[in-house]
């Protein structure tokens, strides 16, 4: 199983807790320091053989949060290159496929589609607020594993800095176990 665009390891870990075979694959080296990650690009790792793929590809010009600046600052062509590389992943010769990004933006649903489902962090066990859409081939939407009653907008609180992203773009471990529990 590939976890596509993942450099903390939380779906690979808790899809390798349930036994199975999974590896990570990002340009960036995994946090955990695991030997079942890639350091690569994942069209790389597309055509080897897998069952299933987990992927998060980049957000930053799909998801609503970012809409106005393809306007201000003129990024349509990333705009472009990013529904190219999530379509990529789309595309992959992989049976059972699941992309996860936030809330697309209307250009980014004219180009990659609209979302099969959503789901929040504190549908799965942790108490947070993080509207995250999927987009499933060949697997069920996630059924709420663990409800819980106190919810934070942990993400939209991050505090500025250089390392924002990488708060931000952790999956939650409630999730990730959800994923793997009913996806594998």
């Amino acid at each position: 199983m590939l976890v596509g665009c993942e450099y903390s390891g939380r779906v690979r870990e808790a899809i390798r807790a349930r036994g199975h075979d999974a590896w990570s694959c990002d340009l960036l080296p995994a946090e955990d320091h695991s030997p079942h990650h890639l350091q690569a690009d994942v069209r790389e790792a597309l055509n080897d053989g897998w069952d299933l793929m987990i992927a998060h590809p980049p957000c930053t010009r799909l998801c609503n949060s970012g809409v106005r600046w393809l306007h201000e600052r003129n990024l349509w062509a990333e705009l472009d290159e990013a529904a190219e590389f999530f379509e990529t992943l789309w595309n992959a010769p992989i049976p059972k496929i699941a992309i996860e990004n936030p809330i697309p933006h209307k250009y980014a649903v004219e180009r990659i589609g609209r979302y099969t489902f959503t789901t929040q962090p504190y549908e799965h066990g942790d108490p947070y607020t993080k509207r995250t859409a999927f987009w499933l081939k060949n697997l069920p939407p996630l059924v709420p594993s663990n409800p819980v009653a106190g919810r934070e907008p942990a993400v939209h609180r991050a505090s500025p800095g250089p390392d924002r992203w990488r708060e931000r773009s952790r999956t939650y471990p409630g999730l990730a176990a959800a994923m793997a529990a009913q996806w594998t």
